[in-house]
């Protein structure tokens, strides 16, 4: 399935920075950034679930929000870019 991963950490404090540095590294480890709290994450039901869980257990729920939208089209159904857009589609081979 692919998940478009959107969130908004309060920093005002030490421990909000830290939130936020925990849970864009828990982003990139599945997915690719696209803008700075943005990312899109191809996943199955599994990984889904315990990317999930590892987002809500690293957010303070009175201060912080994260959105996952499931996207039911395939990307290139449903996605235009203008600007800048330094995104890679890993769903085509990759040339070096």
């Amino acid at each position: 399935m692919w998940i478009l991963v959107t969130y908004d950490i309060n920093t005002e404090t030490k421990q909000g920075r830290r939130r936020l540095r925990r849970i864009a590294k828990i982003c990139e480890g599945v997915g690719q950034r696209v803008q700075k709290s943005v990312f899109e994450c191809t996943l199955n039901e599994v990984q889904y679930e315990h990317f999930k869980n590892r987002l809500v257990s690293n957010i303070e729920d009175t201060e912080d929000s994260v959105r996952i939208y499931r996207l039911i089209q395939g990307k290139p159904d449903i996605v235009e870019a203008f600007g800048i857009n330094d995104v890679q589609d890993f769903a085509n081979p990759l040339v070096i």
